[in-house]
């Protein structure tokens, strides 16, 4: 028995040695990004994968390399299985099947067209799955999730990396412009919350959106908001079934029908629908959710070089682009007919 757990202590004290470094240099990014966004009003996630391209030179460190790999993909694990807390049934309920039905078939629609868009650009399905879903869904959260259950393959750091740039510039030139739309067309505040709601990719734009105009409008656009995120789970599940399925039967590492970060993620909104996690405890795991997915996107802008994210071609930019424009198109149509 002592042995054991001499056992388990030393592969503990492997582990914190091996990761410490990495992720101290990944949340160091992070709380530099926050710092730089409380005082200068850009975006943090924005902020975090800038800085940490910057410093790019440490994702080769052997001292850093094990902690950057670690904090890009188990802490941005752990940061989604914690978004859970902001979804509850209570707010489906309150929101009406109707609007509901619609945002969802906007969701599905948004990621099939980025994956025809993908495959007439002549991009792979999974960087169109990366990035309709991340425009469909809840802009870099759901990147990061998606990310986590494609495939690996050679560049598929520099297209999180990317798509993660692109969500969020386009998020935040969206929080400017749409506000003024809705007020152009003489919307409503509900119509007008919906409209926002539906369409901004990153939950603290469609805040700064939505209260912008009203409070009405902000309550409105945050429900239908996260609508769009509660979504994550199915359609990252969905996704796991179909990497699953796509390799043989024989491979080793294939990923889980469920993997734990969507157990996580199902469970705490499951806890929260019931009534069961008291407030303070919400708003500590909204707050650790935010922290894990920005140290995790530092460590993801880390790992990636400044040459790889121009690689990436006009094509690309064109897809992100032209997604944001075809979801905001079809929410238009939709507020415009109820």
């Amino acid at each position: 028995m002592q042995l054991g757990s001499s056992k388990v202590s030393l592969k503990l004290s492997t582990f914190f040695k091996e990761n410490i470094k990495g992720f101290l240099v990944s949340a160091l990014v992070a709380v530099a990004a926050k710092f730089l966004s409380e005082h200068y009003g850009a975006p943090a996630m924005l902020l975090a994968l800038l800085l940490g391209i910057a410093m790019n030179f440490l994702s080769d460190d052997p001292r850093t390399h094990a902690g950057i790999h670690f904090t890009a993909r188990t802490v941005l694990r752990l940061g989604v299985a914690l978004l859970g807390v902001r979804v509850s049934w209570e707010m489906l309920r309150d929101l009406g099947p109707e609007v509901i039905a619609w945002v969802i078939l906007g969701v599905f629609l948004t990621i099939g067209f980025g994956v025809f868009l993908a495959r007439l650009l002549g991009r792979s399905t999974d960087f169109g799955l990366l990035t309709g879903g991340s425009v469909a869904i809840c802009g870099a959260s759901a990147a990061m999730a998606i990310a986590a259950v494609l495939p690996a393959r050679e560049n598929d750091d520099r297209d999180l990396t990317f798509t993660v740039l692109g969500v969020t510039v386009l998020s935040t030139v969206a929080m400017i412009i749409y506000p003024v739309l809705v007020q152009l067309f003489g919307f409503d505040a509900e119509t007008a919350g919906i409209f926002l709601g539906a369409t901004i990719h990153d939950v603290a734009q469609v805040v700064g959106a939505g209260f912008s105009v009203s409070d009405e409008v902000g309550e409105v656009a945050v429900l239908v908001k996260l609508i769009r995120v509660s979504m994550l789970a199915p359609v990252v599940l969905l996704l796991a079934l179909r990497v699953r399925q796509a390799l043989a039967s024989g491979e080793k590492h294939r990923p889980k029908i469920l993997p734990g970060f969507l157990l996580g993620f199902a469970g705490l909104a499951l806890l929260n629908s019931l009534g069961v996690i008291p407030d303070v405890m919400r708003s500590l795991l909204t707050e650790l959710s935010g922290w894990a997915l920005l140290v995790a996107i530092a460590a993801v802008g880390i790992k990636t070089s400044p040459r790889s994210i121009i690689a990436v071609g006009g094509t690309a930019i064109m897809m992100i682009v032209a997604e944001t424009i075809f979801l905001a198109l079809f929410v238009f149509g939709v507020v415009m007919c109820l």
